[in-house]
C-alpha cells in the first residue's frame, strides 16, 4: 500500500478560478501563467484546464515545446525571453512568443535572418529592477523592433513590484503605471500590464492582455484571504495519522526537543514532511486539519514526518486524515505561519508525493 501522502489536484477549480480572472478583466485576453509546472500543479493538466485562455505564459524554453507537443495551438510567451539565439529558429518554428528585455536580445533577433516570425513582448523596467528597458530608452528599444524583419508583432509589457500592497512607497503602483504610460505614449502597440494582483486590486490596469499566475491556482497575493475573491483552492495535500504517542508535563517532541508538553497530551505522528515539499522552518503552532477540525504542528518538522497536537481531536486515531493545506485550510495561512508564501509551497511540492485529480 503506498503511503499516505497525496496532493489533490481540482480541474474545476482551476477553471473557476481562470473564469474569475477573465470577469475582473472581461475585455482583456488572458495569459494563463502556468510556470514552474504550472506553480507544482502539472503542466498538461493545466493546459488542459485552461483551455479557454487566450494563451499560455511560462519561463522554461522546453515546456513551451512541450506544450505544442502536447496540442496547445494558442499562443505561448516566455516570460523571461530566449536565451541565446540558437532558441530563435525554434521559436520560429513552434509559434512561440518571447519577451525581449535587453539590447543583446535584439541584437541577437536583428542578425537571425528571420522573416516576420516573431511575436515580441517589449518589457519595461518600471522599477522593479528585475527585466527590462528603462524608460528613457524603451521607445528606442521599440524602433529598433519596429524595423528588424523578424518581428511579427510588438506588444508592451512592464511588471509590477507592489500591486499586492498599497501601503509600499518605495515603488508604487501609481508611479509604475506612469513611467510606463509616459514612455509608451503613442506606440501602436497592445499592453500587458497585470499580474494577478492588479487583476484583484486595480482591475482599471487590465489593458489589453492580462498575466494572472497565484490566482489561478487559489492562492491570494495579497493580504486577504483568497476566499474573500472567490478564488478555490485547486491544490490540496492531504495525509494520515500513523503514530500516536501520549506524553506528559515535561516530554519533549521531536528533533531538538523545542515542543515542550505544559500537560498530558496525545501527539500525532503525520505522514508528510520537508522531503514532501513542507516547510521545514514552519514552527510549532502552524495550523492544520485532523479529521476536519483545526489543530497545530508540536514539535520540529522531520524529513518524512510532522507531529501534531490531537488535544482538539480527541477520537483521532490511527488512519485519520489530515489536511496541510487546501480545501478548509488555506495554503496562505499556513504559508504565513511558516514565514513564507504560498507560492513556494506550491512549487516545492516533491516529486514523491503521489498527485491525483480530482
Amino acid at each position: 500500500m503506498p503511503r499516505p501522502l497525496v496532493a489533490t489536484i481540482s480541474s474545476a477549480a482551476l477553471q473557476h478560478n481562470l473564469a474569475l480572472a477573465r470577469s475582473r478583466a472581461p475585455n482583456a485576453r488572458v495569459w494563463a501563467v502556468v510556470k514552474a509546472n504550472a506553480y507544482g500543479h502539472g503542466l498538461e493538466r493545466a493546459m488542459r484546464a485552461f483551455s479557454d485562455a487566450d494563451g499560455l505564459a511560462l519561463i522554461e524554453t522546453e515546456a513551451a515545446q512541450q506544450l505544442r507537443a502536447l496540442g496547445w495551438t494558442k499562443p505561448i510567451l516566455l516570460l523571461e525571453g530566449f536565451f541565446s539565439a540558437s532558441d530563435l529558429p525554434m521559436l520560429a518554428a513552434h509559434d512561440i512568443a518571447t519577451a525581449v528585455h535587453c539590447q543583446e536580445q535584439i541584437d541577437m533577433i536583428a542578425a537571425s535572418g528571420l522573416e516576420g516570425r516573431l511575436d515580441v513582448h517589449l518589457k519595461m523596467n518600471s522599477g522593479m529592477n528585475r527585466l527590462g528597458f528603462l524608460p528613457d530608452a524603451f521607445r528606442a528599444a521599440y524602433s529598433q523592433l519596429r524595423g528588424l524583419p523578424a518581428v511579427r508583432s510588438i506588444t508592451l509589457m512592464t511588471h509590477f513590484a507592489n500591486a499586492d500592497d498599497p501601503r509600499n512607497a518605495a515603488c508604487p503602483v501609481a508611479l509604475q503605471v506612469e513611467r510606463f504610460n509616459q514612455a509608451s505614449e503613442g506606440l501602436d502597440a497592445p499592453r500587458s500590464l497585470s499580474n494577478s494582483a492588479a487583476v484583484l486590486l486595480h482591475p482599471g490596469l487590465a489593458h489589453d492582455w492580462i498575466r494572472p499566475g497565484i490566482m489561478l491556482y487559489g492562492g491570494t497575493p495579497g493580504g486577504k484571504p483568497a476566499a474573500d475573491f472567490g478564488l478555490r483552492p485547486a491544490m490540496t495535500l492531504r495525509s494520515e495519522i500513523i503514530g500516536i504517542q501520549t506524553i506528559h508535563a515535561g516530554d519533549a517532541v521531536g528533533y531538538g526537543s523545542r515542543f515542550v508538553a505544559d500537560r498530558t497530551m496525545r501527539v500525532g505522528v503525520v505522514a508528510c514532511g520537508y522531503a514532501d515539499g513542507y516547510p521545514r522552518h514552519a514552527p510549532a503552532g502552524t495550523p492544520v486539519l485532523v479529521d476536519g477540525r483545526r489543530t497545530v504542528l508540536a514539535g520540529r518538522v522531520s524529513m518524512d514526518m510532522i507531529t501534531v497536537d490531537l488535544s482538539p481531536v480527541p477520537e483521532a486515531r490511527i488512519g485519520s486524515a489530515v489536511t496541510l493545506w487546501g480545501e478548509g485550510m488555506p495554503i496562505d495561512e499556513v504559508a504565513e505561519a511558516a514565514g513564507t508564501i504560498g507560492y513556494e509551497l506550491m512549487c516545492a511540492l516533491a516529486p514523491r508525493v503521489r498527485v491525483v485529480a480530482d
